[in-house]
């Protein structure tokens, strides 16, 4: 059975890509670390770690093994989590990872449904997109994650619940005069577009290839206040999902619904059963996002 250290020092080298920064990460000699990698290689039998330049790259064979450590790390930490929990030694503190417009409109409320149905747990907050929300959860370094997706589809030992279908919505200035939503997409065909970045935006090219065209973006900002100021105030347009327009939607400009959604989901680690905080926050969240008031038009 491979030894628990030496797959975390495997993970840390994978991180960081060397082994001096994995002995900072984890408090450890680089003498240790080098220790644990020859230890683990003769385990193996296997060459896992090579010199390049002044650090170190995993061979294919490490990077994979690296990939299943973190899996095996992270059921590790949630084991010990869940036996101490059981046991009144720890914590309700939840550690959740969650996009911006959810961190802005689902955690808060979420945060207030908790003070009262479930006072002990407390929920600490980092932003992260999707894939590097999936990859906390996946690592450990959070207990869930709210995330989007655009097609459906699972992950391995991902438990995903999807708790809201977020309509997408044109946004254009608000003199313009008022069209279904095909009509209003085929309109701007010639229209400079406001998108997200490179990764992002493939929602947004997909629906204008449905509509006959290939939008000409100008401007690329994640930032979903910019957006709006940018479509109010420079004759742009742009699409944004009803959570980012719920959080705040500007007077300058109009909404059209489009046929289309993101689901948004709620994922944790493994199999039920989850520990008892985890649920409650991600019992919250769901509530949440049933009551969310997402824009009309």
């Amino acid at each position: 059975m491979l030894d628990l250290r030496r797959l975390q020092a495997l993970v840390a080298v994978a991180r960081t890509g060397s082994v001096s920064a994995a002995a900072g990460e984890l408090h450890y000699g680089q003498p240790t670390i080098s220790h644990h990698l020859r230890r683990l290689e003769a385990e193996t039998r296997t060459v896992l770690v090579q010199r390049a330049g002044r650090g170190v790259r995993l061979t294919p064979d490490g990077l994979a093994l690296a990939r299943r450590a973190e899996e095996i790390l992270a059921l590790s930490q949630r084991a010990e989590d869940e036996l101490l929990l059981a046991a009144g030694l720890r914590s309700g503190l939840v550690r959740l990872a969650a996009f911006p417009s959810a961190a802005a409109t689902l955690v808060p409320a979420a945060l207030a449904d908790l003070r009262t149905s479930a006072p002990g747990v407390a929920i600490e907050l980092v932003e992260a997109e999707p894939p590097d929300a999936i990859e906390l959860v996946r690592a450990g370094r959070v207990d869930l994650a709210v995330t989007f997706t655009y097609e459906s589809g699972e992950s391995e030992l991902l438990r995903t619940e999807t708790v809201l279908a977020d309509h997408l919505y044109l946004v254009e200035p608000g003199d313009l005069p008022i069209r279904t939503a095909r009509r209003a997409l085929r309109a701007h065909r010639h229209t400079s577009w406001v998108a997200g970045c490179e990764r992002c935006r493939a929602q947004l090219v997909q629906l204008c290839a449905d509509a006959g065209f290939e939008p000409e973006i100008s401007f690329a900002t994640d930032d979903y206040l910019a957006v709006q100021a940018l479509v109010a105030h420079g004759s742009l347009v742009s699409i944004l999902p009803g959570l980012a327009l719920s959080v705040h939607q500007h007077p300058g400009v109009r909404v059209t619904r489009l046929p289309a959604t993101r689901q948004v989901h709620v994922v944790t680690y493994g199999a039920p059963p989850r520990p008892r905080a985890v649920d409650a926050v991600a019992a919250t969240l769901a509530a949440a996002a049933r009551a969310v008031a997402l824009p009309s038009a």
